[in-house]
């Protein structure tokens, strides 16, 4: 169910329709658009009486919403969701894309402070790196844990990136969510409903990968776990999923972004490096994502990959990812889009300090 509040309806009326509900013993979703506030309706196993709610000052209408994701869906919110940032011109859903590159996982402060500075350089806004790592042999390179997290938190006072790193169950998510700008939930708990939940009470942004082999609306129902606790601030994923083909790690599926852009508002960006798994294909599939209208990309980049301890060969150069950055920002603006400029002068003074 979904009350739409008309375009004069004031923040009492909203209050007042929010507290109806609650009486009703269901939870409200007041989420403001550009012209009117909608508010979603969760918690009942049946069909809401409408009568009324329809009858409240400042109510519009009331619409039964068919779809099982309701929150995230664009019969509750017409407009893009913009994931933004205080003091940071890096966005997730509007005009700018919104470009994350790092290692994938950091390994000192020396190998992650090199990386950081030349992401930052070629524009990059937001800096991705591994503290916790789900591997798929318990004997490979676990991560840094906490002393990882801290490496991050010094490189965003640093160069002025914001963080974005991935938490693997419930000890780990209170302790990256200390020191993370975004919350990254991988493709192995994209079905995990409780760390979902648990990501929807933290109140800050969550980067939601795909599942494996998951389907567009199983991909949106997960979303949804989250935005039913509360966090409207949810980042969509595509990463590629398994299939038959061998000529690439995973097969990334690029017609999930218009897909996902015609059903619900939430942004969605593209990992074109565990998509494919070569880093030769990273640069071409990273073009492809932004013609297709990706919101932004998740980009591994390491300044020696052949040494890294986790994902290096699918780990693109520093120069390459210089590269990838100017034929993106052309890519970007004949799809009426751009991508950040180079650094700042802010950040490049207070690098040369």
């Amino acid at each position: 169910m979904l009350v739409v509040m008309s375009a004069h309806a004031t923040e009492e009326n909203v209050r007042a329709v929010c507290e109806k509900i609650q009486s009703l013993g269901y939870r409200p979703h007041p989420i403001p658009g550009a012209e009117r506030t909608a508010i979603g309706i969760t918690g009942n196993q049946g069909a809401v009486e409408a009568g009324t709610l329809e009858q409240m000052t400042g109510v519009q209408e009331v619409i039964r919403v068919s779809k099982p994701y309701k929150l995230v869906s664009r019969d509750v919110k017409q407009e893009n969701t913009i994931v933004r940032f205080p003091d940071c011109d890096g966005s997730f859903g509007g005009h700018t894309l919104g470009i994350v590159a790092g290692p994938c996982s950091v390994e000192s402060r020396q190998q992650a402070f090199t990386i950081a500075e030349r992401v930052a350089r070629a524009g990059a806004r937001f800096f991705r790196g591994g503290a916790f790592k789900p591997r798929t042999s318990p004997y490979a390179f676990q991560g840094m844990g906490e002393e990882g997290l801290k490496i991050m938190a010094e490189i965003r006072d640093r160069f002025g990136l914001r963080i974005v790193t991935e938490a693997l169950d419930y000890e780990s998510l209170d302790l990256v969510a200390e020191y993370a700008d975004v919350v990254q939930i991988g493709a192995r708990n994209m079905q995990n409903y409780s760390l979902l939940k648990r990501a929807g009470r933290l109140r800050k942004p969550v980067l939601l990968k795909r599942g494996l082999s998951a389907t567009l609306e199983e991909f949106l129902m997960a979303a949804e776990y989250i935005l039913s606790e509360g966090n409207y601030e949810v980042i969509l994923c595509e990463r590629g999923v398994r299939t038959f083909a061998d000529h690439t790690r995973n097969t990334l599926d690029l017609s999930i972004v218009p897909a996902v852009q015609k059903l619900s508002h939430l942004p969605i960006v593209v990992d074109p490096s565990h998509g494919t798994g070569k880093r030769d294909k990273v640069l071409s599939m990273s073009r492809a994502a932004v013609a297709t209208g990706a919101d932004g990309l998740l980009i591994e980049v390491h300044h020696d990959p052949d040494r890294a301890l986790s994902d290096g060969a699918q780990s693109i150069t520093c120069d390459q990812f210089d590269e990838l950055m100017q034929e993106v920002r052309q890519i970007a603006a004949v799809v009426h889009r751009t991508v950040q400029e180079t650094m700042t002068q802010a950040v490049a003074a207070k690098i040369a300090i």
